[in-house]
């Protein structure tokens, strides 16, 4: 594990510290909500490619994406453009995201909702659902297999679905040892922070047919898209490309093939 993963995981684990004086309230909160929204159903549209659509100001490798930043706007103007479902990125402290970010968002917008951080503990699970997630992420690399097991299940006994990302092969057979349902492929390297379509080429020739493949990171024309597709991906995850487009609708449509 790479020194920001380390560094980062660190921070998670003292904002957990600050959620474990409310972890009956938000257990009994989290196992009590019923007004799911299907985040992976809806990205398993036969035969067409379908978009998550990410809410995000920064990021450690990019710095500031969007200076002037207005969650609730671009997650309406890609609700409007045609997206599926939306990724909301709630860490504050490398992305400079919020977790009142997504509660605002489901406010406002009908689609699914993935919270985009990193989970590490239970706790962080039922927060995601108090907060209006439909879905959360799992990061293979940032989890230890007992870990990674408890979260999914916790994710799944909560109704939620779950994002299993990896980076390589040997985190592609842990997702899939798992039982992940659907499994994202980033192809940024987490230790150089470089992107490379390629890496989903390596990996998505082992995800089963009945799992939904999403490709993640880099994703930046129509010919990416159709790469992408050619290597078997059924959804794409895309942030920086869509935070910086000057016409939204226009690159949704680029993005999803549609002529």
């Amino acid at each position: 594990m790479n020194n920001k993963l380390l560094e980062i995981i660190a921070t998670k684990q003292e904002e957990v510290k600050k959620l474990e004086p409310f972890a009956a309230d938000l257990r009994k909160r989290a196992l009590r909500r019923n007004d799911y929204r299907p985040f992976r159903q809806i990205l398993q549209l036969g035969g067409e490619i379908t978009l998550i659509a990410e809410v995000k100001k920064a990021s450690p490798s990019a710095g500031v994406i969007a200076a002037n930043f207005n969650p609730i706007s671009q997650a309406r103007e890609y609700e409007r453009a045609g997206a599926h479902c939306l990724s909301i990125l709630t860490d504050e402290k490398y992305f400079q995201g919020h977790l009142r970010f997504l509660r605002d968002i489901r406010d406002q917008v009908d689609l699914p909702l993935l919270r985009k951080d990193f989970t590490v503990h239970e706790l962080q699970v039922y927060e995601s659902v108090v907060a209006g997630a439909d879905a959360i992420l799992l990061i293979v690399a940032a989890l230890e297999e007992e870990q990674l097991t408890r979260l999914y299940d916790v994710a799944k006994t909560c109704q939620l679905d779950v994002l299993v990302e990896v980076h390589n092969l040997e985190e592609m057979d842990r997702a899939l040892d798992l039982g992940a349902d659907m499994i994202g492929i980033n192809n940024r390297n987490l230790k150089s922070f470089e992107v490379d379509l390629k890496t989903t080429e390596e990996l998505a020739q082992e995800i089963p047919s009945d799992v939904l493949a999403v490709s993640e990171s880099g994703i930046k024309t129509g010919d990416d898209v159709r790469f992408l597709r050619e290597q078997g991906i059924n959804s794409i995850l895309v942030g920086e490309t869509l935070m910086k487009a000057k016409n939204i609708p226009e690159k949704v449509k680029e993005l999803l093939l549609r002529e």
